[in-house]
């Protein structure tokens, strides 16, 4: 089914469209022919990815359908590998940002810098708002540390950017694309409204401190958290988003009073909040908790000092000596001098004592001898079928005799029957580093053992 269509006003009649001498379109005229490009399109065509090559001539194609654009028609002077190569260097179409100097690269950079201050912070501020929507944060930390350059020590000129050329084609090029989208129009400067603008400026810059603090606490970075916080405080004393952020970091690090004062200021200014009213019930649980293990360390530390206060007594009282050397104590585990009361100096103590057994070379720790017992106590039910007395020459209590070291580095002999409350208060021995030390010898090797004793000391 055909077609009927209607033809505008000023269609002239009089025309034979099936005539060969019909007028051509603007497309189907050929170049000398057509009309001529706006400013735009010159613009577009001038910084074509595929200049023609110097010398060269693009080759008439056989191809009968309508000839190919210009811009087009210069790939034909391209390898492959080539076309690839200038693809790469179009910003549009690029995979990497190459060491040489790109001038359209670098001018598109340049145009985040054109504008106002304010204009210039917001573009800015609004890119990292679209980093951290998609938790991206420190790019978005990257783009408010802009933000605040620029709001701090205005827009840097062109030749002050990084990694900018400051030559002629970039200015160009700056002025070409900042004409195409009508950012100066007829030579006439846009009058500007400074109060304006610097209440636009403080706002972007209060914003952007505070969504750089987001940031940072999101990264962990509480100390730069609450410094961004303070730098918006600064600005805006009843920013409520800076106040929440500073109890937030304060809470990681454990500052809780100074957490509770920031959230406890946020309240009285929104007394509604939902978000700083559930922090504050952490805080305030954590503070008594904190309170709490507090008052409990300390209660143990009195109750420590109370007892070693009088387990020093009780030692005093008995006339007993007690030595702490520098040297690295032997290692006694849990044992230690111990009053059966630790709150009674009058109650009975037990000593650790170490058994030495030089002959066998080996040694034996009895955690605790109370005061009235004897070593003969003990050494009876060690001392039987011991693993390492291969000789048997540790069978029974009295095939043994018992030494201990005086104060002055000789030796003494201990009753195996006298209890160890008078062997350490007759003014002669005393205990080394907490414990008592008991050499006990077969009686068939005293006198040889006496001998290198004597001579590995010396006298």
């Amino acid at each position: 089914m055909s077609r009927i269509e209607e033809l505008p006003d000023d269609f002239n009649a009089s025309l034979d469209l099936n005539s060969s001498n019909a007028p051509l379109s603007p497309s189907q005229a050929p170049p000398s022919q057509k009309p001529a490009q706006g400013i735009t399109a010159a613009m577009l065509n001038s910084m074509s990815p595929f200049p023609p090559k110097p010398n060269s001539t693009t080759p008439e194609s056989t191809n009968p359908s309508a000839p190919m654009p210009p811009a087009m028609a210069n790939t034909k002077q391209y390898s492959t590998d080539e076309l690839l190569a200038e693809l790469n260097r179009t910003p549009l179409f690029m995979t990497s940002l190459d060491s040489e100097d790109n001038v359209d690269l670098e001018a598109l950079k340049a145009l985040a810098y054109e504008g106002t201050k304010a204009e210039v912070a917001g573009n800015f501020r609004e890119q990292g708002n679209e980093c951290a929507k998609l938790k991206q944060w420190k790019d978005a930390r990257e783009y408010y540390d802009k933000a605040i350059a620029v709001c701090k020590h205005g827009v840097p000129k062109a030749e002050a950017l990084e990694d900018g050329p400051a030559d002629m084609d970039l200015k160009n090029k700056k002025d070409a694309i900042a004409d195409a989208d009508g950012a100066v129009a007829n030579g006439e400067e846009e009058v500007v409204d400074e109060e304006a603008e610097r209440k636009k400026e403080k706002a972007i810059e209060e914003a952007s401190y505070v969504n750089r603090a987001l940031c940072n606490l999101e990264l962990q970075n509480y100390g730069s958290c609450t410094r961004d916080c303070a730098a918006a405080l600064m600005l805006n004393p009843r920013n409520i988003k800076a106040l929440y952020r500073t109890s937030q970091a304060l809470y990681a690090l454990q500052k809780l009073d100074l957490a509770n004062e920031a959230c406890s200021l946020l309240l009285s200014i929104d007394p509604s909040n939902a978000a700083a009213q559930a922090l504050l019930k952490r805080i305030t649980t954590s503070i008594t908790a904190s309170e709490n293990a507090r008052r409990a360390r300390e209660a143990r530390e009195a109750k420590a000092r109370a007892e070693k206060a009088t387990l020093t007594k009780a030692i005093r009282d008995r006339g007993w000596s007690v030595k702490m050397s520098s040297s690295a104590p032997v290692d006694a585990q849990d044992a230690t001098i111990r009053l059966e009361d630790a709150s009674d100096a009058s109650s009975e103590i037990s000593v650790p004592v170490l058994l030495l057994y030089p002959v066998a070379a080996q040694s034996e720790l009895v955690k605790g001898i109370q005061e009235n017992e004897t070593i003969a106590e003990h050494l009876e039910y060690i001392l039987p079928d011991a693993p390492w007395d291969v000789e048997r020459e540790y069978q029974k209590v009295v095939d043994v005799q018992c030494y201990m070291e005086t104060k002055e580095g000789g030796l003494i002999k201990v009753g195996k029957k006298v209890t160890m409350g008078k062997v350490l208060s007759n003014g002669k021995v005393e205990i080394q580093d907490g414990l008592c030390r008991v050499f006990v010898v077969p009686n068939g090797k005293v006198n040889s053992w006496i001998e290198e004793f004597k001579r590995r000391r010396g006298k």
